[in-house]
């Protein structure tokens, strides 16, 4: 097992390289970029999602710990506002700033080499480095993508269970009906459901409709502080936990149905063993194999891709929106700082799932195939 997780974890290398070097290359041909904003905001038409410009020092497009685009702030704003044009030796010294003026073989390489330390520099566009921002925004996402992945879990392993045992039943036929229903419907279709009838909308004012916690939080009891932290989670988890429901509910139900089907279970019931003992006595430990293994990449994935329009619509300032917002303003050690992070992590996901197969099920023996 020892030489496996070895060589997964040098395969990890080649594959982030991979990943990092089609992004920056897509990114080289893509239009606009920081130094095109910040032109554009001197000349009064910059349209981003977020145009605030911070102090900062110098930097490059990969991040390598100095300043970035804040080097070009105020002052320079205050020395060119009111001019009808821009002189070349400022856009010169502005790529500078950005590190535009290095070939971008070696923006590449210093990205990588920068990275490979975890020093992601300072985000161009905000007074602060790229991991305190990722770090101030973790909560936001953590929240959403935890409560979201035990909701769904909790939910859908007793509903699958209960319909494997009841499979072709009404209650099999209405409960699918309304899983597949719900996964149909688009999360954020169904916040906006949720807003106009609990949040305020036309109908009733039950809930909250932005942040996680109150604005008198701190002045709250820790009590009161924990109930007012889920009262702000209930309308943005019930969003998010809709459509999640469906997958684990009937990849549980097919899984437990495979089971059933199989010899072991009918030598079990022969013996007479009685239907409880024999599903959570032998088939639960099988059929659960596939939902446990694949719980590490269901977090991963609702805590880092699943949030974006939820947060949007909920005023939740998470990894999601952050992302969103740094792309459109072409702020790149965010967007490749969260890049390289989020598939690192990806693959270390994979990793873990691999290993928590062997751990339920320890007949699976991944080094042992690959022989």
């Amino acid at each position: 097992m020892g030489a496996y997780i070895l060589r997964r974890l040098l395969l990890m290398i080649p594959t982030i390289l991979g990943i990092m070097l089609v992004s920056f290359v897509i990114v080289q041909f893509a239009p606009g970029g920081p130094i095109e904003r910040i032109v554009a905001q001197l000349q009064g038409t910059d349209v981003s999602a977020t145009a605030r410009i911070g102090g900062g020092g110098q930097g490059d497009v990969g991040g390598s710990g100095a300043g970035a685009a804040g080097g070009a702030g105020e002052g320079v704003q205050a020395k060119y506002r009111g001019a009808q044009g821009l002189d070349p030796d400022f856009i010169r010294e502005l790529e500078q700033q950005f590190g535009f003026d290095k070939p971008p073989h070696e923006r590449f390489l210093m990205m990588i080499v920068n990275y490979a330390t975890f020093d992601f520099g300072r985000s161009y566009f905000r007074d602060i480095s790229v991991i305190d921002l990722i770090i101030e925004k973790m909560p936001v996402s953590i929240s959403l993508g935890l409560w979201m992945t035990l909701l769904s879990y909790g939910i859908s392993i007793p509903l699958g269970i209960a319909k494997a045992m009841r499979d072709g039943s009404r209650f099999d036929t209405w409960t699918s009906a309304v899983v597949i229903v719900g996964y149909a419907i688009p999360g954020f279709l169904f916040a906006i459901l949720l807003i106009v009838l609990f949040a305020g909308g036309s109908f009733f004012d039950l809930f909250p409709l932005r942040g996680l916690v109150s604005d008198n939080w701190e002045s709250l009891s820790w009590p009161e502080r924990i109930l007012d932290y889920f009262w702000h989670l209930v309308l943005p988890i019930t969003s998010m936990a809709l459509g999640a429901f469906a997958t684990t509910t009937l990849l549980t139900k097919n899984s437990f149905l495979d089971e059933i089907r199989k010899q072991y279970v009918t030598t079990a019931r022969m013996k007479g063993l009685g239907e409880r003992r024999v599903l959570y006595g032998h088939v639960f430990r099988n059929a659960m194999l596939i939902i446990i293994a694949g719980f590490p990449g269901a977090f991963i994935s609702a805590f880092f891709t699943g949030s974006l329009l939820i947060e949007t619509i909920f005023s939740l300032d998470g990894l999601g929106l952050l992302s969103f917002e740094s792309i459109i303003n072409r702020d790149y050690p965010v967007v490749f700082a969260t890049l390289y992070i989020f598939s690192l992590l990806g693959l270390i996901v994979n990793l873990i799932s691999d290993l928590t197969y062997t751990w339920v099920d320890p007949r699976i023996d991944f080094e042992a195939r690959e022989v």
